[in-house]
């Protein structure tokens, strides 16, 4: 009977732990509200790289890895590939396949920050979304700009940035507003290529407004990759589990 160790956020992991019998283990990093009603454990917090993440797997007996982790995530998928491999268990993984440029889109990609704030200067109101990140950068706002941060959580802003706490899915007619509201005239995205902030890509679209996209890390191949949630339960449901 395989016991199954589940890492990942609330999106797509949270459809797979909806699945998973009381045996079986769903981790999550500690960001955002943390699931109550599963009939699976949860387990909230880091294991200290990969070392510590195969000690877990040791002791609670894991005989297969699920890494359905963020796209930007690299090093916690680099963890569990290295983790899986040194305890002797097939480690799966969830790719998410990045979303795709449209005819009409103006998207310039970035490797880091430095490229986005060059990238930045001829703008005036950016919209980040981009997670807390920026955080750390209020204080080196150009003159002239205008910071909108939206967040999963809200956190103090200062004269030149304010910070939205906001959780997806977002519609397209609150994202117009939002882009109307704040002016806003260029958009800072990871590409995640999940559905439920993908709204503000099509609205971006129709105002024609740049989109500076930060470019998704390297990942590292695991046994087998699925590339949707529906495809990874066709998968566990020919394994032998609780």
């Amino acid at each position: 009977m395989k016991r199954i160790l589940l890492l990942g956020g609330v999106t797509e992991a949270l459809a797979i732990a909806r699945t998973l019998g009381p045996a079986h283990i769903y981790s999550l990093a500690g960001v955002g509200r943390v699931p109550t009603d599963l009939d699976c454990q949860v387990r909230v917090g880091g294991y200290g790289g990969a070392e510590g993440l195969a000690r877990f797997i040791q002791e609670q007996g894991i005989d297969l890895l699920l890494d359905a982790t963020h796209p930007y995530a690299a090093q916690i998928s680099h963890n569990a590939v290295q983790a899986a491999r040194h305890s002797a268990i097939p480690c799966w993984a969830l790719r998410r396949p990045a979303w795709q440029p449209q005819p009409a889109d103006d998207w310039r990609e970035v490797t880091d920050w430095d490229e986005l704030v060059e990238a930045l200067r001829p703008f005036q109101r950016p919209l980040f979304t981009l997670g807390r990140e920026p955080l750390q950068h209020l204080d080196e706002i150009p003159e002239g700009q205008f910071w909108t941060l939206r967040a999963l959580d809200t956190y103090p802003g200062n004269s030149r940035c304010e910070v939205i706490g906001a959780r997806g899915p977002f519609h397209l007619d609150a994202e117009r507003e939002l882009f109307e509201q704040r002016r806003i005239d260029v958009l800072i995205s990871k590409n995640s290529g999940s559905s439920a902030t993908e709204p503000k890509l099509e609205v971006a679209r129709e105002r024609r407004i740049p989109v500076l996209v930060l470019k998704r890390p390297a990942l590292p191949e695991a046994d087998r990759c699925f590339t949707s949630v529906a495809e990874l339960l066709l998968a566990l449901s020919d394994q032998p589990h609780a």
